[in-house]
């Protein structure tokens, strides 16, 4: 991305200011997006339908090239095709869009739009010198096949797209003829092939990881230079030395977090974003595995952790930071700032990456400890007593109110009451993490265990 123009008053506390970009690739709507928040002022080149109607009552249409600065009120993004669109309030004068008129506005490659933000956070400038550095754009290209099904990603710094899946029939092999299984396959391979020549620029990309199950990378990659020969392929010649041949499950696009795993692949990834994030998460499950009480998750027991300055490395997901939530997003990069200052490593995973989405499973914070912190223990078990005498006595006012009415009802709280009593240490128990199985959805980390116990 391009910077035009950056005027950000570094003097005030909130650092307002504004900033001129035109995009020039598709992760730059990406950035975008991360940048803009609800509340922004956005001036943008748009089109308008304008209606004029003549002295005889006659109406024609035509649409009018204008540009208009906007209030954001509604963001939306295409992750598939990286299109990004803003709607709200017009909020300068216009000689086509009437003051606080609504419109919406496409921003587009090659055309360059301002953003007026009035409080520049340290996440929001993080962003901006991460999009317009040159030398953090995307290096890795991925082809996750089997069988009759592939799909070819890009893994940048930012983000994982899939940029052609593709699936065909392959016959079964029959007894004493092959004939159609084999030229299936061919099919299939030259599909693969011209999808990986139309969406990979070798110039940019470092690696291309090709993975299956089974001997199928290995039969792709024999056809991809038998015809590179026949062809007189210069391309695939010179960048011979930059594929990779990986073991995946299977050729789904989930297989790609498993391929990024593998040390034979870490080691020719080592300097990329994407290699590290994954790094990063396995490290954290298996110090959740073997040691629990140096492995949180959770906004509330990280940022516990963090206020006793126990954080070592901390994995937030980018998704936290576009909480339409003023105070949210305040919350987490407050959290930041603090275990900043203690020296730990902050790393802010992108949720369109698949170490990003498996981040956002476990609440999208989690956090490896220099030291273990069993201590958390006590002090939810003091919370939970208390919450404990507290349902006591008014439970047993309860009681004393309707014995007076009967001695019917007093056996039924008495029942209650223990149920209650029962279930309230499995309530305390329950805020410590799993050690081996990872939540399924973006629930509370400390939710699992009180279900299990209450069985």
């Amino acid at each position: 991305m391009k910077l035009i123009k950056r005027d950000i008053n570094t003097s005030e506390k909130d650092q307002s200011g504004i900033v001129v970009l035109m995009p020039d690739q598709a992760e730059d709507m990406w950035h975008a997006y991360n940048m803009i928040a609800e509340g922004d002022r956005v001036t943008a080149s748009t089109m308008r339908k304008v209606t004029t109607e003549s002295s005889t009552g006659s109406s024609t249409s035509q649409r009018v090239h204008t540009r208009v600065t906007i209030l954001v009120e509604t963001i939306d993004f295409d992750t598939s095709a990286c299109a990004m669109r803003l709607k709200g309030k017009n909020i300068s004068e216009n000689k086509y869009i009437k003051m606080g008129a609504y419109h919406t506005v496409d921003l587009e490659l090659n055309r360059s739009f301002t953003l007026h933000k009035e409080c520049w956070d340290f996440v929001a400038l993080e962003r901006l010198d991460l999009a317009c550095d040159p030398a953090k754009s995307a290096d890795i290209g991925a082809i996750i096949m089997q069988e009759g099904l592939a799909h070819i990603c890009l893994v940048t710094s930012c983000m994982t797209t899939v940029r052609s899946r593709l699936e065909m029939g392959i016959p079964r092999k029959r007894r004493g003829n092959c004939t159609q299984h084999d030229k299936a396959l061919v099919r299939f391979y030259d599909a693969v092939m011209q999808a990986m020549l139309r969406h990979f620029d070798f110039s940019v990309i470092k690696c291309v990881v090709v993975a299956s199950p089974g001997f199928v990378k290995d039969q792709f990659f024999e056809y991809l230079y038998t015809e590179a020969v026949k062809t007189d392929n210069k391309l695939l010649f010179e960048n011979k030395g930059k594929f990779l041949l990986a073991h995946s499950s299977s050729g789904h696009k989930y297989a790609l977090k498993e391929v990024l795993q593998d040390p034979s692949v870490t080691s020719r990834l080592a300097d990329t974003k994407a290699a590290g994030e994954v790094k990063a998460l396995e490290t954290f499950f298996q110090t959740l595995q073997n040691e629990p009480d140096r492995a949180y998750y959770g906004v509330k027991h990280v940022e516990f952790a963090a206020a006793r300055h126990a954080v070592d490395v901390l994995m937030v997901t980018d998704e936290l930071f576009r909480s339409n939530n003023i105070a949210t997003r305040k919350r987490y990069i407050n959290l930041i700032e603090t275990v900043r200052e203690t020296g730990a490593d902050v790393r802010i995973f992108s949720s369109l990456h698949v170490s990003g989405e498996q981040l956002g499973q476990l609440t999208g914070v989690a956090a490896i400890l220099r030291f273990p912190m069993p201590e958390i223990e006590d002090e939810d078990d003091e919370d939970t007593e208390e919450d404990e005498e507290e349902s006591d006595g008014e439970g047993g006012n309860g009681r004393n109110d309707v014995a007076s009415d009967g001695d019917t009802a007093s056996g039924g709280d008495d029942s209650g009451a223990a149920a209650a009593a029962s279930a309230s240490p499995a309530v305390g128990n329950g805020r410590r993490k799993t050690s081996a199985a990872m939540p399924m959805s973006g629930a509370s980390s400390r939710s699992a265990t009180p279900s299990s116990n209450a069985m």
